[in-house]
C-alpha cells in the first residue's frame, strides 16, 4: 500500500494551508493510502535552520519523507515564492531526495498574481531532488477557502471539483507508478 507525507510549510497556527493539506490527507486516506502530515511548523527551529540531521525529530521527519512513496507540498505563498519553512527543510534533504516519488505541489494565496510561485518557484527545487513525477502543481485562492464550524476546511464548489481532480490524479500516477519505485 503507497505511503504518503503530506508536508505543510505555514508558520501558522491557524494555516489555511495546513487545513488544505488535512484536506488532502484524508481524502488519499480515504482511497486506501497509507497518510501522514508533517507541519513543518511543529519541528524544533534551531535544528532545522541548522539542518541539524541529528536531532530526533529532524531525523524522524526526513525518515518518514523517505519511507514515502509519495510526498505533497503543501505551502503558503509568502511575496510571491513558496515559504522559506518549506525551503529551509527542502534544503536538509540529500541531493536526491525525493527520487522515485510522485510528487504534488499546492500553493495557497491571496491572489492569482501569484500563481506562477509554483511554477517558477518550487517547481524547479522540486525537480533537482530528482522526483520520479511531478504532478500538475494546484493554487488555491484563499478566498475559497473557509473554515466552517468544526474547524474544518470548506472548499469553494468552483474550484473543488478541479482541486479534487487535481488529488485523484496524484493517487493514480502513484498506485500506477509504485511497481517501479521500489527497486533499489
Amino acid at each position: 500500500m503507497p505511503a504518503v507525507v503530506v508536508i505543510s510549510g505555514s508558520p501558522s497556527r491557524t494555516s489555511k494551508t495546513a487545513r488544505v493539506a488535512d484536506y488532502v490527507a484524508d481524502r488519499l486516506a480515504g482511497a486506501g493510502l497509507v497518510t501522514e502530515h508533517l507541519r513543518l511548523r511543529d519541528l524544533p527551529p534551531g535544528p532545522l535552520l541548522a539542518a541539524d540531521t541529528s536531532d530526533p525529530d529532524i531525523a524522524r521527519a526526513a525518515a518518514t519523507l523517505a519511507d514515502a512513496d509519495g510526498v505533497v507540498l503543501a505551502t503558503p505563498t509568502y511575496k510571491a515564492a513558496y515559504s522559506g519553512l518549506l525551503k529551509v527543510f527542502l534544503d536538509l534533504l540529500p541531493q536526491f531526495g525525493l527520487s522515485g516519488k510522485t510528487v504534488l505541489p499546492l500553493a495557497t494565496g491571496g491572489s492569482l498574481a501569484h500563481v506562477l510561485a509554483l511554477d517558477y518557484g518550487l517547481r524547479p527545487v522540486v525537480q533537482s531532488l530528482a522526483p520520479r513525477h511531478v504532478i500538475q502543481s494546484y493554487f488555491l485562492l484563499e478566498r475559497d477557502l473557509q473554515i466552517d464550524a468544526d474547524g474544518g476546511l470548506a472548499i469553494n464548489p468552483d474550484v473543488e471539483h478541479v482541486f479534487t481532480d487535481i488529488v485523484e490524479e496524484f493517487r493514480h500516477a502513484l498506485t500506477t507508478a509504485l511497481p517501479y519505485q521500489r527497486t533499489a
